[in-house]
């Protein structure tokens, strides 16, 4: 079973998705296998990451799974080590042979690293490597609103997108106003926080009971309905195919306000990458 999951258009004109597959930990044939499954459940943005050491698990499951390339947007992010001007070109291109697949959809900064400060050049790079057409879209991941109006106004470009920590525990309303006012697309890693505590919330389980689906749903609803593209991560096809069937329904005001009252705080300090992608 194929989902139909829509289409966004992000402020430079390049193709994105309501909803992602995340892909933290997909490594080997289970990973490929895992991919190339998420691909024939309809979905058409994948995540990956220097850091997930897995960029070449993820363009084989692409090429395995016969979808049309063009159809397909493949993240991945430079590290914190990469960071720099020259070392962001030299990553990227790394990433692009890496992945096989003839370019890199969308590049992310992994983590600003405010201590080293290297933030701004690295875009640049970024940028770079997008004038050569070996990246079409250029964003970040982790960074802050201060971060993002001085990436924008030291260089001259928005990013087209900036992947946080988002979910009901930590809804980033203020971070979220402020990227639909610069036309950023925001993107939810870790979408379900620490799912057995998330989804034994009485609140979740009482709205997914009254639309019938699933409290999985609810929540990944919830992150559409926010305007932001969440990415959670499963290497099982039936799972995949529940966390993407979430546009037969729709939450209320009062649902979403609910929802949004669950909010405690971040769960996860430090380096997105120890974190487990749900």
């Amino acid at each position: 079973m194929a989902i139909s999951i829509p289409r966004i258009t992000l402020n430079d004109g390049g193709s994105f998705a309501a909803i992602g597959l995340g892909t933290y930990k997909l490594t080997g044939e289970e990973g490929i296998a895992a991919v190339a499954a998420g691909i024939e459940a309809g979905y058409r943005v994948l995540d990956t990451a220097v850091n997930y050491g897995n960029e070449r698990e993820v363009g084989e499951g692409v090429r395995r799974s016969g979808a049309d390339r063009d159809e397909i947007v493949v993240t991945t992010k430079i590290p914190g080590r990469h960071h720099g001007f020259d070392e962001a070109i030299a990553s990227g291109r790394e990433s692009n042979e890496t992945l096989g697949l003839g370019r890199i959809d969308l590049l992310l900064i992994h983590w600003p690293n405010p201590s080293v400060d290297k933030y701004v050049e690295t875009f640049r790079g970024m940028i770079a490597l997008q004038e050569e057409g070996v990246v079409r879209s250029v964003g970040v991941s982790n960074f802050t609103e201060p971060m993002l109006e001085r990436l924008i106004e030291e260089t001259g470009v928005t990013p087209a997108v900036n992947q946080v920590e988002l979910h009901p525990y930590f809804p980033q309303a203020d971070l979220r106003a402020f990227h639909t006012s610069r036309g950023i697309r925001t993107e939810s890693w870790s979408p379900l926080a620490r799912r057995s505590e998330l989804l034994a919330e009485p609140t979740i389980a009482e709205i997914a009971d009254t639309h019938g689906v699933t409290p999985t749903q609810a929540v990944i609803r919830w992150h559409v309905q926010s305007g932001s593209t969440p990415i959670p991560k499963s290497q099982n096809p039936a799972r995949q195919v529940e966390n993407a069937d979430v546009f037969g329904f729709e939450l209320s005001d009062a649902e979403m306000h609910r929802i949004d009252s669950l909010e405690r705080g971040r769960l996860w300090d430090g380096d997105p990458d120890t974190h487990e992608e749900m």
